[in-house]
């Protein structure tokens, strides 16, 4: 069970879910959790005696809960809201059978971790697995591969440049995004109509490799400069992603159209089942 599914298997039932673009975090009402993996009719006195019977989840009610404002048949309300993380923590308090699939989940994953932490290659392995079973071609698969390794090596200079927190790196990757695509990630996605999903992994052929031509210009022109802090980095992540955008102009006026392209994966891959081995999900647009 992934992320996704969890978040389906929410869908199904009468849970209110509120999307927050710029976080890209689903949102889950708490009392709609408790009443439907309870069937209480009371979730509210339930969620009373779970932080008694619970002291942990109590004392960091605070960090788990967010209150939001949720339109209602009233009018505007505040109502408490956990991201998934918060929700999957209520869930390990809820002694339910129907919470039993998700805490069986939680322990396969913890499983994963550990061996992934002692043998991390089964990280590496795990992944082209799952991208197969979404029915991604072999060939794309490796292309993939590839530009993780790329961004990681990205990634590694940017620390070494004394880049540490995880919205500068975000930062960084939206001025190297907009200044080869013209738009920002967050805009980028919204072009394609994708809200959690990876960016990268409904990407056209084309896009990827731009994309990658971006990261990787952006890695060598950062060792050549040596910069220090995040505005130097700044300019080195410009000049990379000018680096791609040249490489984008000059195959679109042979082409004689756009590359930037709206479709996602969903518009390619084919069910698993259908898929040939030697065909590529993607066509560049």
């Amino acid at each position: 069970m992934a992320n996704e599914s969890i978040i389906k298997l929410f869908e199904d039932k009468k849970i209110r879910i509120v999307w927050n673009e710029e976080q890209e975090k689903y949102y889950f009402s708490v009392v709609d959790i408790v009443q439907v993996l309870t069937d209480t009719v009371n979730p509210t006195d339930y969620i009373k005696k779970m932080k008694v019977r619970d002291n942990e989840l109590a004392k960091g009610w605070g960090q788990i809960v967010t209150p939001l404002a949720y339109q209602t048949a009233g009018g505007k309300q505040k109502i408490n809201f956990a991201d998934l993380s918060g929700t999957l923590r209520l869930i390990q308090s809820i002694p339910s059978k129907k919470a039993e699939p998700v805490k069986r989940w939680l322990a396969e994953v913890g499983a994963q971790r550990i061996d992934q932490m002692i043998d991390p290659e089964q990280t590496f392995q795990m992944a082209v697995e799952d991208y197969r079973r979404q029915g991604y071609s072999d060939k794309w698969i490796n292309e993939r591969m590839r530009s993780i390794e790329m961004r990681k090596e990205l990634t590694d200079e940017w620390q070494r440049a004394g880049i540490t927190e995880k919205k500068d790196f975000a930062i960084l990757t939206n001025v190297l995004t907009q200044a080869w695509s013209g738009m920002t990630t967050g805009e980028y996605k919204r072009h394609k109509g994708l809200t959690k999903e990876n960016l990268r992994d409904n990407m056209t052929n084309i896009e990827l490799a731009l994309n990658t031509l971006a990261e990787v210009a952006t890695t060598e022109l950062s060792r050549e400069r040596n910069p220090q802090g995040m505005n130097e980095s700044k300019q080195a992540a410009q000049a990379g992603g000018q680096v791609a955008k040249n490489a984008r102009q000059d195959l679109e006026r042979q082409l004689g159209r756009s590359v930037i392209s709206s479709r996602r994966a969903a518009d390619y891959i084919h069910p698993i089942e259908d898929a040939k081995a030697d065909e590529l999900p993607f066509e560049g647009e």
